[in-house]
């Protein structure tokens, strides 16, 4: 059967090629999510300023023991004395540790550009070298890097203004140094400028000669163990330098899983539609083979060559363009932000080895059903229904179809009952099992769609409307082939944008609910705390707060011993969400935001204390110590003095500003809100509170507007990790909805010559397919439509609190707009190429 199934391949070229581009691509899109997946277990980030030491000590940014591994999102900082206890182990010949911080030149041609500075201790973990003039060796003194220097005009000798802790500051160049445009300063400024005394970013150790590098990375494991501190070698040390790469490193893998699974479940569709459809056009083939004796087990073996030496050719042109696709998606990803562009592509084998069983389980799969269903039937119902272009619908399918069915109504249960931000990730694995569904009742949702159009088409269109609808009813296998990718295509589209325009809705909406203030006061290198107090007293403001985001967790009673050595979560540990932490300055939180306390009092937030939501109260009353992990990984217990209410899902925990803001990255205040009084002219007063930009250099002042827009710009990078996402998966679908069309066209070559020779003109053939494109079109927009729904209205609920989507009328109209163009496209155009040939020609040439 395989040198038959070999034979075959050259008389079925459609029908093959069709499956063959399908395999291509999901293959490739498989492999390409399955490489990006491993760059993400691997976090591998090439140092770029830490080259020098072969061994790096930093924070550890996990917090371990809890079920999900999560991660602190500012930066876990180091004892300084670490380095003394490190340079004191055997075979350390040296360390180097290293405080960073963020600056910028107050004015000059870069002005405003975030420049990083350091201690100068650390200059010899990259190399640096001096060019011109001397290092910083006393207070008030820094090297600049020669780039730097060169678009700002800067000379050793000369000063330059930088931007510190909020306030412009002078210094005395000492010298120039050739590096990434860093600048540098005397170890305890730089603690300073950081606002972090007695603490380190990261430690370099320089192993001595003919010391074993390996020993020397397992006596600083030794020296450092129960404390959180990873020790880091190789392309582990870019961690170091950039702390994001750990939690968006493990943001990734979970972006790959959900993507590469989203791309399998329509890869599997697709493939099956597209080799269902060609097996349909072979039914009269099938049907032959068993009348004059093939066995049904033959007719599977043939198949399923086919279909394997077609999948086996099609993987095996895959496997090189699978890691183009996973660098393409990584640098996309790094583009929009999402992941920090020093994450490189790391992948090897094993996402190819997984893509290419994976396509060839698809593609067995999808040819088995397709084989089983051409076998099963008696030769003489097989020539009956190749005749008819019918197929019975078998009680396997409607099981598997209310089984499917059943799932779907189970995962919109639970998308209703999610939080809002995490609705999505419930409703997404729901449109693919509705999508399965609704494909499996394909046939008898296109049946009773063609139904209630054939009285209208054929009212409107004659003839030719009555032909149409006649065609699909008789051939409804064939209609359901064609509807599938249409139906994929729309389905997905419909739910996935409006996915992503109802969470926006619903952050924006809970934003815009809190959102009191009538101005912001704002910095991208951000403004010193007593700030506040400034702005309080300008004549005109009510009230005033900072807002200082984070994020932290409630610590169970199973994490408050000692710090959770590595691997000791997983199953059965504690799961432990993170909470949205804002430091606020009580006096002015009630004019200037929504926030309202349901017990105890708002203004009591003065030293360790906390308010929380009162769904993680955990039955705890006012005055209670709550121990909790704020953003940096620092342990501490808060007095609860309130209690408040909110949207579920974007609760957020407040704390005084003074207790939170050391234990961010930046140390600094990001915004400070305004509530003006009654009658003043909020122009004139946002022009009084810009003045303080001549001491707080970068300051801004904005409306409620502005603020609205900024908070709707933060959210267009998740938008656009949805649309790319969306992109290259409807793309596919949109690819597979063409190619199942011009095949479906090119099948009915007899068909339009007989129509032909019995009379019929060419406009009335391409009049006619242009109709039966109408029916699957609409059969496709209505089933997709109805997933979307499904999808959709349990997201409402959960997000909006109504059963209707956010977002846009138009996209409805161009997804069915799009959609009927395609198929309109798709199957005219092969139409009017197979009836340029006369039509006697054409029935003669046909192998039968």
């Amino acid at each position: 059967m395989i040198r038959i199934a070999l034979r075959t391949l050259r008389f079925h070229k459609a029908g093959f090629l069709a499956s063959f581009i399908a395999m291509f691509l999901g293959a490739a899109i498989v492999m390409g999510c399955g490489g990006l997946l491993e760059t993400g277990v691997h976090g591998a980030a090439p140092p770029q300023r830490l080259t020098a030491a072969p061994i790096v000590v930093t924070g550890d940014q996990r917090y371990h023991g809890t079920a999900a591994d999560e991660v602190f999102p500012e930066r876990v900082h180091l004892d300084a004395r670490l380095a003394g206890e490190l340079a004191a182990l055997p075979g350390v010949a040296a360390v180097a540790p290293d405080v960073s911080f963020r600056t910028s030149l107050s004015r000059g041609a870069p002005a405003g550009v975030p420049v990083t500075g350091h201690g100068w201790s650390s200059a010899r973990l990259a190399q640096y070298r001096i060019q011109t003039g001397a290092p910083p060796s006393r207070p008030g003194q820094v090297v600049v890097d020669t780039r730097l220097a060169g678009q700002a005009g800067l000379r050793p000798g000369g000063q330059v203004e930088l931007v510190v802790r909020g306030a412009a500051k002078r210094y005395e160049i000492s010298g120039l140094v050739t590096g990434d445009g860093s600048v540098f300063v005397s170890d305890a400024e730089a603690a300073a400028m950081a606002g972090r005394p007695g603490m380190v970013d990261t430690v370099g150790v320089f192993v001595a000669a003919g010391a074993d590098a390996g020993q020397v990375r397992k006596a600083v494991e030794k020296a450092v163990a129960g404390r959180q501190i990873s020790v880091l070698t190789g392309d582990e040390r870019g961690q170091a330098e950039n702390s994001d790469v750990v939690s968006d490193a493990g943001d990734l893998v979970a972006l790959a899983a959900a993507f590469g699974g989203l791309a399998a479940m329509v890869t599997v569709f697709i493939i099956a539609a597209t080799l269902g459809l060609s097996m349909q056009q072979r039914h009269r083939e099938m049907a032959l083979l068993r009348a004059i004796g093939a066995t049904p087990n033959q007719l599977r073996r043939l198949i399923l060559g086919e279909t394997m030496i077609l999948a086996a050719v099609a993987t095996a042109l895959a496997w090189p363009v699978g890691p183009y696709v996973g660098r393409w998606l990584l640098g996309a990803f790094a583009g929009a932000g999402v992941v920090p562009d020093a994450i490189v592509y790391r992948a090897g084998s094993g996402p190819m080895i997984v893509g290419v069983g994976a396509a060839l389980l698809i593609a067995l799969g999808a040819a088995f059903i397709a084989a089983n269903g051409a076998a099963r039937t008696r030769p003489t119902e097989a020539l009956a229904e190749a005749s008819l272009g019918r197929r019975r619908f078998s009680r396997v399918r409607l099981v598997l179809a209310v089984l499917f069915l059943g799932g779907g109504a189970a995962l919109a249960a639970g998308t209703a009952g999610s939080d809002g931000p995490d609705a999505a990730g419930v409703a997404t694995p729901a449109a693919m099992v509705w999508t399965a569904g609704f494909g499996l009742l394909g046939p008898v949702l296109a049946r009773a769609v063609t139904a209630v159009m054939h009285r209208p088409m054929r009212a409107a269109f004659g003839n030719a409307g009555h032909l149409a609808t006649s065609n699909t009813k008789a051939r409804i296998a064939r209609l359901a082939g064609a509807v599938l990718p249409v139906m994929l295509a729309t389905g997905l589209a419909l739910a996935l944008t409006y996915m992503q325009t109802t969470q926006s809705s619903g952050s924006d909406k809970a934003f815009e609910e809190n959102l009191r203030a009538d101005l912001t006061v704002a910095s991208d290198s951000g403004l010193p705390l007593d700030l506040v107090d400034t702005v309080k007293a300008q004549p005109g403001v009510a009230a005033a707060t900072a807002q200082i985001t984070s994020l932290g967790f409630i610590e169970p009673k199973e994490l408050a011993g000692p710090a959770v050595a590595e691997g000791d979560g997983g199953k059965g540990a504690p799961d432990v969400p993170a909470m949205s932490l804002l430091g606020v300055t009580p006096e002015g939180i009630t004019r200037t935001t929504a926030f309202r306390a349901v017990s105890g009092s708002l203004n009591a937030l003065h030293g360790n204390t906390v308010a929380l939501p009162a769904r993680y109260t955990s039955g705890r009353k006012i005055g209670d110590l709550v121990p909790m992990r704020l953003g940096d990984g620092t342990r501490v217990e808060l007095e609860l003095v309130a209690t408040m209410n909110g949207r579920r899902g974007y609760e957020t925990a407040l704390l005084p500003a003074s207790v939170l803001i050391g234990h961010t990255d930046s140390g600094l205040v990001p915004q400070i809100m305004v509530s003006t009084r009654a009658g003043t002219d909020r122009a004139e007063l946002a022009a009084t509170l810009s003045a303080l930009a001549a001491q707080h250099p970068g300051l801004r002042v904005a409306d409620r507007k502005a603020l609205s827009l900024a908070r709707q710009d933060q959210d267009d990078t998740q938008a656009w990790m949805a649309y790319l996402v969306l992109g290259v998966v409807v793309g596919y679908a949109v690819i597979a909805l063409v190619n199942s069309q011009v095949l479906a066209a090119v099948e009915r070559r007899r068909e339009f010559s007989l129509l032909r020779l019995v009379g019929a003109t060419r406009r009335q053939v391409m009049q006619m397919m242009a109709l039966e494109a109408v029916l699957v079109s609409a059969t496709g927009v209505i089933l997709g439509g109805l997933i979307a729904a499904t999808t959709l209205t349990p997201l409402s609920l959960s997000v909006l609190g109504t059963v209707v989507p956010a977002g846009p009328w138009w996209i409805v109209a161009a997804v069915t707009g799009g959609a009927l163009a395609l198929v309109l496209a798709a199957t005219l155009l092969p139409t009017l190429l197979l009836l340029r040939h006369r039509p006697g020609n054409a029935v003669i040439g046909i192998r039968e």
